[in-house]
Formats: structure tokens, sequence, C-alpha cells
């Protein structure tokens, strides 16, 4: 491993270690008992070893380790979790003879280092040596990092996403099509990913090869709703699944469906987050290319798209976080000295206030 890559691990190993004492020490300090919102949503398969793991398994964790534990059933909500990472937690979760909680953790934490090493080593190649630290500690200190580490599915996602692009301007568009399958099969905003693999594959020697094996991305994502229809007689039951407790509805307004009802319900917060989004998709663009430009704005226009009649940018936040080209455009950016700085405090400042109110049961993204 060279001396860059070393340090992107460092980054992601000591990040985590300060966001693991935070979370804990707000959990001792400030019992989550106080927080209403935790009798609604905690549940005893949440519980493992003590705060010490459980203070990351929170929320939307608990689909997760019910698939893990025993897959899909219908109605349910939990085909709208892609199976991926939960089947690699079930197998880490029997290993571990039942600890469930403790398998997500080290999947997560496990994918997450990895995925800081390969975000590095595409930084470099993108941006430069200088530009890939600024580009790693950014990723390490943004604000819904904490989810690294969590039982949730983002280490796992940004692993096959930058996995996938950095196989992609090596030439290697096969394998590259097949882990980009594998990041749809974990989250379905992986599709997102073809458009910007397909520019790379246009632009190669071989551009009718390097396409089909981008194309090889499809049949591996058809395998979920294939399983779903042997298994529950329903193969689009993660699009039917989003409506439930979710109440999420394709927008008359299409891309800009999430703004206009974020909005409406004076989602003030959401709204800026996305529209900062959108912007640096753009910037992407410009600066890093059509390739990434295409897969930061194409992965912004599930969601704003499908928003929630209760919280139309549910998550916009975290959604944010997987999407590596924003963080290169923000290490750009941040090439002067204090630019960096105040920037740097800014997120790490949001950063704490996102673990705090994680740990005390408050949503976060």
């Amino acid at each position: 491993m060279k001396a860059g890559q070393r340090t992107a691990l460092q980054f992601f190993v000591w990040s985590r270690l300060a966001i693991w004492v935070l979370a804990v020490a707000t959990v001792e300090l400030f019992p989550s008992s106080l927080n209403p919102l935790r009798y609604r949503w905690d549940r005893p398969r949440l519980h493992d070893l003590g705060a010490v793991v459980d203070v990351w398994a929170r929320w939307d964790s608990d689909w997760y380790i019910q698939i893990a534990q025993h897959g899909y059933v219908w109605p349910s909500a939990r085909p709208a979790f892609f199976p991926l990472y939960p089947l690699l937690v079930g197998a880490v979760g029997h290993l571990f003879g039942g600890h469930f909680v403790l398998a997500g953790v080290v999947v997560s934490l496990t994918a997450g280092a990895v995925a800081f090493v390969a975000f590095y080593r595409l930084a470099e190649l993108e941006l430069g040596r200088e530009a890939a630290v600024r580009a790693t500690i950014l990723l390490a200190i943004f604000p819904t990092t904490l989810f690294f580490g969590a039982v949730y599915s983002e280490s796992l996602f940004l692993l096959l996403s930058v996995g996938a692009f950095l196989l992609a301007r090596r030439g290697r568009f096969a394998t590259a099509g097949v882990v980009a399958g594998l990041a749809a099969l974990t989250r379905p905003v992986g599709l997102a990913l073809l458009p910007g693999l397909a520019v790379l594959a246009w632009r190669a020697e071989r551009r009718e090869r390097a396409l089909a094996g981008v194309g090889l991305a499809l049949p591996l994502f058809a395998l979920y709703p294939l399983v779903l229809w042997l298994w529950l007689g329903h193969p689009l039951a993660f699009l039917t699944a989003q409506s439930g407790i979710w109440r999420r509805h394709l927008s008359v307004y299409g891309p800009l469906g999430g703004f206009v009802e974020g909005v409406q319900q004076h989602a003030v917060k959401d709204v800026a987050v996305a529209v900062a989004l959108v912007a640096l998709g753009i910037v992407a663009w410009k600066q890093l290319g059509a390739a990434f430009g295409l897969y930061a704005l194409t992965s912004l226009l599930l969601p704003l798209s499908w928003p929630s009649d209760t919280h139309a940018l549910w998550s916009i936040a975290r959604f944010g976080l997987v999407l590596f080209p924003i963080v290169f455009v923000l290490a750009s950016l941040a090439a002067n000295r204090w630019v960096m700085v105040l920037l740097s405090v800014g997120l790490a400042a949001w950063c704490v206030d996102s673990v705090v109110k994680w740990a005390l049961w408050y949503w976060v993204a």
C-alpha cells in the first residue's frame, strides 16, 4: 500500500474512533430515554452487546437487521431495502453466533476502510495528490459520515461506486459493470452509475466491447426483482414498498418535485442541502467531465423526483455522502488553505451535531 493510501486509511480509522467516542459519551451523559422517539422506533433486536455497539443501530438499521435475520416478507417495507448489504450482515451475523448488530458494524467498517483507500486512489488519479488528501479529509468529516460505521449500506455503496469508476478509468469495463451491478443490488441509485460509465466506455478504443461490459450491470440488477417474484410473487415490491411508511410518490414536477414540495413543507434546511448538491454536481460536470457530473446529477434525480408526502427530501444529506464527485469538487474548491480550514470547521461542527443527535435517537438523515 502506497503512502497516500495508508494516509487515507488512517483518516478513516481516526475519524471513526473520534466519532465512536463522541457517540458513546453522548449516550452515557445524556440518556436517550428522554427522547420519546426512541420508544416509537427502538426494538430489542437493535440491542446486542451494550451501548458501545448498539449506538450504531438506529432507524433504518432495524430493517437491515430484520432482513439479515429473516429475509423478505410481503406486505412489508422490507423490499425497499436492497439485498446485498443485509445478505452480508446475515452471513457475518451467523458466523458471530447471532450478533447481527455487531455484524452490521463490522461489515460497514470493513467496507468503509477499503472505500476510503479506493476513494483516495480515484481522487489522486483525477485531482492529484494534494487535492486527494483534502478530499479524503472532507469525506472523513462530512456531516453524515457517521453512517460509514452504522448498520447502514453507505460504506458498501461508496466502495462499489468508487470501485466501478476506478475500474472503468483503467479500462476494465466488464469488471466495472459487474461492480456497478453489485452497487445497484445495494441501493437502487446504483443504476445512476451507468450513464457515467457509459460515457467512459464510449471513449474507449474498443467502444462496443466496453459498452457491453458496462451493460453487465443490468442483468445483475434484474436478479433482485426476479428473487422478489420467486420469493414473494411481487417483482416490483421494492417500488410499492416505498409508498408505505415513507409515502413516496412520483412527482408531477419531475426532478423539481423535491424542491417544490420541500418549500411547501417549509423544509428549508433540506431544500438548501439539495440545492447545494445539485450545484456541486453541475460544477463536477464542468471540472471533472461528463462522466462524473452525470453520475452525481443522475443520482439526485431519484430523491428529487420521488419525494415523500411528509418529508419531501427525506435523507438528502445522507444521499449526498456517497456522491464522491461532489466531495472531489469541494476539495478542488478548497485549494486555498484558509478556505480549507473554514470548510473543515463548518463540516466538522455539523458532523458533531449529527453524531450527538444520532446517539440520542433524533433523526439525522
